[in-house]
């Protein structure tokens, strides 16, 4: 009797809910309510076609509203969910909590509630929605047995007290038999009915699943059965069987969310790839991406039905990692580049402060070009391209000094050499007696080492060589002085020593001028001492006088030389000397 009371009950509470949504709601009049209940308390059942657009907001306020205005004094629970017409499962679901209202309705709740309780009564209605949309069977629904009432709008109001006493009525009676009703104790077991379905459709699914988002929703539909099996009380004499499907269903599902995963990892890699990496560390960061999704799909066997989706992501996957590593090479490999022509850069300037020869300049110079040429080789497509860009920019001026540098250290090593190289050609010179070749080089010697500049390693060595250059050059100079003057003596003497005969023979030293009369002339001068009254006479005055003039032109020439004069006749005797200041 008491279970038809809740029946009842149930449908007037139903009536009143769709009663209210159909003015509430505009498009309400294709809505279904039904009323159960369980255990927990009160549930509620929305329905509606697939082609209506519904706010599940709306829909639980409305509901909650109209249960609130009814709730008796004490606090209840109701559930409540929404379902397309034909579908086993809700698409939404809200819990409320009723609290009590004080008041007149109390009292009278109270009153139903006295009338309705007793410590056995008991009425329960269990909703445990399964999963398999191709079971055979009509699957249990704990609002099977609710009627349907019409669509119309409500041509009266169903007065709240009524309904609250109503809902007393709901709540007490579902309570007694609560034990006797739960799923697979004495009634049919359609939570195990619809779990072994789909556990043994599942392996058919996993096989011709083509994406990630199949086998989602294939993981989703497990989970549902899996966790629709958690009704089942534990001494239900099936619960082993449950907790065993339970165990079954929940390991193909993680298989599933092992290769989901994996798959998510990839998709996520896959959109890392659509733009350039901006750094090593990006890059690592998806191989990383790659390896995580690789790893999970490696270890699928050939003998697992997700083994045909995976292979091919696999192979995709293992191309796309191995792009990445090839990228990573090249990119170490440029930064290696840049980093050791950083390390090159710091030993040129280290070698600039320790230069110290045009040796150690030219080890500068090309110290600082297999920096640059090494910056200059790193590509655009490289994240230490920006660095290598900006370090050109310090570098370059530095090797253009160690350029200049290294060629100024070179002319004046250069410089310098010539300077040595013509000194010692004087030398040659100097030791031949050839003064004028001498003085010509000891004077190219001492200005090419005026030239050597003077902010040069060879500025030094050229200055010492200045001093010992000047005085080589004036003693060739002094010398070629003398020999000039000797050449224009001989040229006087060759002069005067001849006038039609030989006079006179003649040599030159730094003792002095030696003439020797010719032993022609002697003898015409002897002669015309012997006989100097004969017919000859006027030839024997030429000769006194000629002699005489010899005399006077020798000392000429001695005085021009600077030199004293000897006069020898052909025997050796002197006949006139002439010394300086004589």
């Amino acid at each position: 009797m008491k279970v038809a009371v809740q029946q009842e009950d149930l449908q007037l509470l139903a009536k009143t809910l769709q009663e209210q949504l159909l003015v509430e709601v505009s498009s309400a009049e294709v809505f279904e309510v039904k009323c159960a209940v369980n255990k927990d308390g009160l549930m509620v059942l929305t329905q509606h076609e697939s082609d209506v657009i519904v706010d599940a907001q709306i829909i639980f306020a409305v509901i909650e509203e109209v249960l609130q205005s009814v709730t008796p004094h004490r606090d209840r629970q109701v559930q409540c969910f929404l379902r397309v017409f034909g579908e086993q499962l809700p698409y939404a679901k809200c819990f409320l909590a009723l609290k009590q209202r004080g008041g007149w309705g109390n009292e009278v709740a109270e009153e139903a509630e006295e009338e309705y309780f007793s410590p056995l009564s008991s009425s329960a209605l269990t909703y445990s929605p399964s999963l398999d949309e191709a079971e055979e069977e009509e699957p249990f629904d704990p609002f099977a047995d609710a009627p349907n009432f019409p669509t119309s709008k409500p041509g009266f109001q169903i007065k709240p007290i009524l309904l609250g006493v109503a809902l007393v009525g709901i709540v007490v009676l579902g309570g007694g038999a609560y034990l006797l009703t739960r799923p697979c104790v004495m009634s049919e077991c359609k939570e195990i009915q619809s779990a072994e379905q789909l556990k043994t459709k599942s392996p058919q699914l996993m096989r011709r699943a083509k994406s990630e988002k199949e086998l989602v929703a294939i993981q989703q539909r497990l989970a549902a059965a899996s966790a629709a099996l958690n009704v089942i009380p534990g001494w239900s004499p099936r619960y082993q069987e449950s907790e065993e499907l339970k165990a079954s269903l929940s390991g193909r599902s993680e298989k599933i969310n092992q290769v989901v995963k994996a798959l998510q990892t990839g998709s996520l890699a896959t959109q890392k790839v659509q733009t350039p990496a901006s750094s090593l560390e990006e890059l690592q960061a998806r191989q990383h991406l790659w390896r995580q999704a690789i790893a999970p799909l490696e270890t699928i066997s050939s003998s697992s039905e997700l083994y045909g989706l995976v292979q091919g992501k696999l192979l995709n996957y293992r191309v796309r990692l191995h792009a990445v590593n090839q990228q990573i090479f090249i990119e170490e490999k440029w930064l290696k580049k840049l980093t050791a022509a950083k390390a090159v850069a710091s030993a040129a300037e280290n070698r600039e402060t320790t230069a110290k020869s045009l040796n150690d300049w030219q080890k500068v110079q090309s110290t600082w070009l297999v920096a640059i040429n090494a910056l200059n080789s790193i590509p655009l497509t490289s994240s230490g391209y920006q660095e290598a860009a900006k370090l050109l920019i310090d570098y370059r001026p530095k090797l253009v000094a160690a350029r200049d540098r290294a060629t100024k250290e070179q002319l004046a090593a250069k410089t310098y050499q010539q300077a040595v190289s013509a000194a010692n050609q004087g030398k040659i010179y100097q030791q031949q007696n050839q003064w004028q070749a001498a003085a010509t080089y000891w004077d190219q010697a001492l200005q090419t080492a005026k030239k050597v500049s003077q902010d040069t390693l060879y500025y030094t060595q050229a200055q010492s060589l200045i001093e010992p250059y000047s005085i080589a050059l004036k003693q060739a100079q002094e010398k070629l002085q003398v020999v000039s003057s000797f050449q224009q003596t001989r040229t006087d003497l060759d002069k005067t020593c001849i006038n039609g005969i030989r006079i006179c023979t003649f040599s030159i030293d730094n003792a002095g001028i030696i003439v020797r009369l010719t032993p022609e002339y002697d003898q015409i001068r002897q002669n015309n001492l012997a006989n100097p009254y004969s017919e000859n006479s006027s030839t024997a005055i030429d000769i006194t006088n000629h002699l005489q003039i010899l005399r006077e032109a020798l000392a000429v020439i001695g005085e021009n030389a600077n030199l004293p004069i000897f006069l020898y006749d052909s025997q050796g005797q002197v006949i006139y000397t002439r010394t300086l200041g004589g």
